[in-house]
């Protein structure tokens, strides 16, 4: 793919309406923040991801031929001019003080700020860096990412994180702490709904991120 393509993976909500939407933590509750609706209508995504002591910020994914994963099963895909104030190349939560954390933290039910406000163990900047090119250049496969978290967890007295933790490493985070101006790709989702969303939004759909992401690399080849 020689276009960058981002991925905000979206809640699947109900109430009032079906809808697919960012969530942000109020007080003990998530809740939620903005529509798909509202973001393709104004062509920008707010930031909404508040947890880990830092300021509140948009949490994306960059796709590539080996980040094809992403954080939930359905979400808006994008382009944008706007450069990432960093990346890194897993998601956040693995380099979190808990010993045990949550791969999927949008399926917590109880005891929601504990997992949200956890602190990141020191020196976890060392795994920022400043575009993707150079992430993939340092860690060229998610296994390679794994294997030094671990390390570096190790390293500062905390616990190798076990197998059924790699799910954190299957994608990436592309984070924005301004809202970012897109322009709108593509919806995904296995959902009959979110299917119909997209043809109400007059946008492409496919069942995953890794659906678009093989339409994309075929056309490339041709």
């Amino acid at each position: 793919m020689a276009e960058t393509y981002y991925v905000k993976s979206l809640d699947y909500v109900r109430h009032p309406k079906e809808d697919i939407v960012t969530m942000t933590l109020d007080g003990k509750e998530k809740v939620q923040f903005q529509t798909v609706r509202d973001m393709v209508k104004r062509r920008l995504i707010a930031p909404n991801t508040a947890s880990f002591g830092q300021q509140r910020r948009l949490s994306t994914t960059i796709l590539d031929e080996n980040y094809l994963t992403t954080y939930r099963p359905q979400g808006i895909i994008f382009h944008t001019e706007q450069k990432p104030d960093y990346v890194l190349p897993f998601d956040l939560g693995l380099l979190s003080t808990d010993n045990n954390p949550p791969t999927r933290y949008y399926m917590i039910k109880k005891d929601v700020p504990l997992h949200y406000n956890r602190q990141l163990i020191k020196g976890w900047k060392k795994f920022i860096f400043k575009n993707f090119e150079d992430l993939k250049q340092r860690f060229p496969t998610p296994q390679d990412a794994w294997e030094a978290a671990n390390g570096f967890r190790i390293s500062k007295g905390y616990k190798a994180l076990p197998s059924d933790k790699h799910r954190f490493v299957d994608y990436n985070e592309a984070v924005f702490y301004n809202p970012v101006k897109i322009e709108p790709v593509a919806l995904f989702g296995y959902r009959q709904n979110v299917r119909e969303m997209a043809k109400e939004l007059g946008m492409l759909h496919f069942s995953s991120a890794k659906k678009f992401c093989e339409r994309m690399m075929s056309q490339r080849r041709i």
